[in-house]
């Protein structure tokens, strides 16, 4: 049988990756060291394979390499380990070319229009332009509307001169971390791969083999972005469900999160979500608002997803409702009052403040001029924000300091907390996650 020649060219590419997989002799680059690409790098080390971390924030870079962790659930024994086999970090995009495999763990966050922002995709891709090379194979890990990958990093290779899927591999892997989740791990948790061809999904599946027990190939990166879209539409259109019904049980005079615990009894057809103050993170709040804008390319309005995008992004401000109600019940305004917000990172035990609904809160508690001041373990100074703005430090938990707020708004429900000191020495305490659930006390509200 006659072959034709760029068959054989591929084969030979994808041979030779092959072969470097097997033998560990891949060097793999992750660029983005946060949330996905610090654990990411970790994992990898394990298996012997090179790891070089790049990142431009500078000070970041520094402190990996000094062995010390920038988050705070991955320990400096981590990075430790991670640096005994070899690992470093740099801002010198240029060694993208010692690389074998490039893994693009960058945001996608939204613009202030609420509409994606590739801004750090293609400033990524810019930077690794001039060091694409024949052999190498690239990953997008980011969350990203369908097409991105195909439209947005496709046009690099081709303008580098080279063929995707005969001497060089682009996959979609959408990342899968869930920080502070201890039962959980990079390694454990499947991923998904999708390829632009054949030959890009064969390569990706042996690359992401390596390091991870279960690997999920789906028939392209168009498949593979959709599909982690859907998995957080799917949980934010759940909590905006249970939110909506927290406002309606709030009005009856029953407890939402009685209903969801014994609801969750029922061993089939039921999953249960709990409503809060709001959701946070960089995927809920955010991937709904991806689909919703591609979704609109195609003459689809998704009037079901923004509703409950609609609903979720309201619940902070319903929150200082319940708190308004809560003090005027005790003779207070809202206007002077001094409140303690509980927690201000988007989830418990983790220092991860993007999209947190108790941000959104103390703005509007201070639009509304009250005093504002916050307490978490996890967060010791308010960070710098892109869009919020507060010169806080975290307030120490102790009877006299409970005591000296008008009231105290539990918004992250942190392992750390005392709770049975926090009801009882806060004059008045508003509940926002379920948290004292069946307790009954003179001083406690619920939101």
């Amino acid at each position: 049988m006659k072959i034709k020649h760029h068959e054989t060219l591929e084969d030979n590419y994808l041979r030779k990756f092959l072969g470097k997989l097997e033998t560990n002799s891949v060097n793999v680059g992750i660029i983005g060291l946060g949330y996905v690409g610090i654990p990411l790098a970790a994992t990898i080390c394990t298996t012997g394979m090179q790891v070089l971390g790049f990142d431009i924030d500078t000070n970041r870079v520094d402190e990996i390499n000094a062995g010390k962790s920038p988050i705070r659930h991955i320990s400096s024994q981590v990075i430790g380990d991670m640096r005994l086999g070899g690992f470093s970090a740099t801002f010198d995009f240029s060694r993208v070319s010692e690389c074998d495999v490039v893994i693009i763990c960058v945001p996608t966050p939204l613009t202030k229009q609420r509409e994606p922002d590739l801004s750090f995709v293609v400033a990524t891709m810019n930077a690794i332009a001039p060091w694409l090379s024949k052999g190498q194979l690239v990953a997008l890990e980011s969350t990203t509307w369908p097409g991105t990958t195909e439209e947005v990093l496709g046009p690099y290779f081709h303008n580098a001169g080279l063929s995707i899927g005969r001497d060089a591999f682009l996959i979609y892997s959408p990342e899968r971390e869930d920080p502070g989740n201890e039962y959980f791990s990079t390694r454990s948790i499947p991923r998904v791969v999708g390829g632009m061809t054949e030959s890009c999904l064969t390569a990706g599946v042996a690359l992401y083999g390596k390091f991870v027990d279960k690997v999920v190939p789906v028939r392209s990166t168009r498949t593979a972005e959709l599909v982690k879209i859907l998995e957080n539409t799917h949980r934010a259109v759940n909590i905006g469900l249970m939110n909506e019904m927290k406002v309606l049980t709030d009005r009856m005079g029953i407890d939402i999160f009685e209903i969801v615990d014994a609801a969750a009894t029922k061993p089939f057809g039921f999953t249960p979500y709990y409503p809060g103050p709001g959701v946070g993170g960089h995927c809920i709040p955010i991937d709904p608002s991806y689909l919703t804008w591609k979704a609109r390319e195609y003459g689809v309005h998704t009037r079901f997803i923004e509703l409950a995008s609609e609903i979720n992004a309201g619940m902070p401000e319903y929150v200082v409702s319940r708190l308004i109600s809560a003090l005027n019940a005790n003779g207070k305004a809202l206007k002077g009052a001094r409140v303690l917000a509980l927690g201000i990172a988007y989830k418990r035990d983790v220092d991860d403040m993007r999209e947190s609904p108790s941000v959104f809160v103390m703005e509007h508690l201070t639009k509304w001029g009250a005093e504002v001041a916050y307490s978490d373990p996890c967060v010791p100074v308010f960070p710098e924000m892109r869009e919020h703005h507060f010169k806080l430090t975290s307030v120490d938990l102790t009877p006299e300091t409970l005591a000296e707020f008008d009231a105290v708004v539990l918004l992250t429900d942190h392992s750390r907390f005392d709770y049975e000191m926090i009801i009882s020495h806060s004059r008045l305490l508003l509940d926002t996650r379920g948290k004292y659930r069946g307790c009954s006390a003179p001083n406690l509200y619920r939101a």
